[in-house]
């Protein structure tokens, strides 16, 4: 009873907070109008692509996908004013961004793993989006959708659905298979493209000298491994190896676009000195994939990182899936650090080419 009253609390809690955020910014928004931000109405004569929803906190795997989306948008669509605004600003600047906007101008929605109603407040956020800014094309960046299947998931998304399909210039683009297929079922098949994440577009190798181990797990909601066997793994591999270093894609830090790339450096150059990476993080695994790092990565709770590796990174011969249940002991992880370790001849699979339906819709939005 008493874990049922907590996690009652907690909902209570985190659905305060989410009307708190939204009641000031729309008292700032519809009533005082606090924006001095002159940018949109200097460049309203300019076509612009604006990228919304972009985040300010310390995980590392959302600041890749903003990063990604910018460089995505200008080495692909060199012609255009590439812009952005963070997620506390999205209801803030809503009416001078509204009035800037001119024929060919697209609005994206920064990607990620959170359409659901487990981060509501970033859906409740996506859906003021889609419904301002209807007359406008609205891409969302490759996306996760996971709605639980509980009663308040099931009426979540029933309020996602009226608003995304009452906006004919809205595109979502799924990240991996089962999202995709959600998202037709629920959006239908005309409002839907499938890519993977933005961050396998990007290309971080280098050669770089690599030595020991690195750990980097999860302790939030999305965790499936047990923490008393992370514990005897990071032991185990301390006695075999001579380093063995513990790192995190999440830092207690706000990151904006001023040193959002010198923060995403630490973390790749960390990984890329590496001998194997050992994590459950999905952008864990891509940070490998895009940096050429041999990595053993372990199912979370839901679909994104099975299907993510399925659907995209499987040819890559140096990241080895397992999935939780298949676990017997840390014998069998040390053991196959000790064959990656010792069979440097891998298979790579780029995912560049992945992206052309994406960059393709993009060209094809009328300017004029």
């Amino acid at each position: 009873m008493n874990v049922i009253l907590k996690m009652f609390y907690k909902k209570i809690k985190f659905a305060l907070l989410d009307f708190k955020y939204i009641f000031l910014a729309y008292i700032k928004y519809v009533v005082l109008n606090i924006d001095n931000d002159k940018t949109f109405e200097k460049i309203k004569n300019k076509r612009k692509m604006i990228v919304m929803q972009t985040p300010l906190h310390g995980n590392l795997g959302d600041q890749a996908i903003a990063y990604a989306e910018k460089k995505f948008l200008t080495e692909n669509f060199n012609d255009i004013v590439y812009l952005e605004v963070s997620f506390e600003d999205v209801i803030k600047k809503a009416k001078n961004i509204k009035k800037s906007l001119r024929p060919g101008d697209i609005i994206f929605i920064h990607g990620g793993g959170n359409m659901g109603d487990m981060y509501l407040l970033e859906e409740q956020i996506r859906r003021f989006i889609v419904k301002f800014y209807k007359n406008t094309p609205i891409i969302s960046f490759p996306q996760t959708i996971s709605f639980s299947k509980s009663y308040t998931g099931n009426k979540e998304l029933n309020k996602t659905k009226k608003i995304y399909l009452n906006n004919k210039n809205l595109l979502l683009i799924a990240r991996e298979s089962i999202s995709f297929e959600e998202m037709k079922k629920h959006f239908g098949a005309k409002k839907v493209l499938f890519t993977p994440d933005i961050v396998l577009s990007l290309n971080e190798k280098s050669d770089t000298r690599r030595e020991g181990i690195l750990t980097c797990f999860r302790n939030d909601e999305e965790k499936a491994l047990n923490g008393i066997f992370k514990k005897e793994l990071i032991n185990q591999l301390k006695k075999k190896y001579n380093k063995v270093s513990i790192s995190d894609t999440v830092i207690n830090k706000k990151i904006t676009n001023d040193n959002r790339e010198k923060e995403l450096n630490k973390i790749w150059n960390e990984i890329k000195g590496s001998e194997v990476v050992i994590t459950d993080r999905l952008h864990g695994m891509i940070f490998c994939a895009i940096t050429n790092t041999p990595c053993i990565v372990f199912k979370n709770f839901n679909h994104k990182i099975i299907c993510s590796y399925n659907d995209w990174l499987k040819d890559n011969t140096f990241i080895n899936f397992i999935d939780t249940h298949d676990i017997k002991d840390t014998k069998q992880i040390i053991s196959i650090v000790e064959d990656i370790r010792n069979n440097q001849n891998f298979k790579e699979s780029g995912s560049q080419e992945k992206f052309h339906p994406l960059i393709n819709y993009v060209e094809n939005v009328k300017v004029n």
